[in-house]
């Protein structure tokens, strides 16, 4: 298993476009972590532009990416761009690469 960052760049005005398609945003976001993917995600308010971050656990990219490309928020605009990083983690409860 590897962690992915998937990084979601923010419609200047996401916040007001984000309403409608919250709901279904967020059941995409139980029925992953419900599979154990999905591990954190949220928005990073205080940059300009806002950016969201959302971490997966997953064997390759691709469970992140097929994320972002069923999600609403990337169908209706709410995100600008998106990409996905490995991320090895080596410090924590969770990390995934023992040192």
């Amino acid at each position: 298993m590897k962690h992915f960052l998937l990084i979601y760049d923010y419609a200047p005005d996401y916040l007001e476009k984000r309403a409608t398609h919250r709901p279904a945003h967020l059941e995409l976001c139980r029925v992953s972590v419900a599979r154990d993917e999905l591990q954190l995600g949220g928005a990073v308010p205080q940059d300009e532009p806002p950016f969201g971050l959302l971490l997966f656990k997953a064997e390759t990219a691709e469970v992140a990416e097929d994320f972002a490309r069923a999600d609403p928020y990337v169908t209706q605009g709410v995100v600008t761009s998106w990409r996905v990083r490995e991320w090895i983690t080596v410090v924590g409860a969770g990390a995934l690469t023992k040192v």
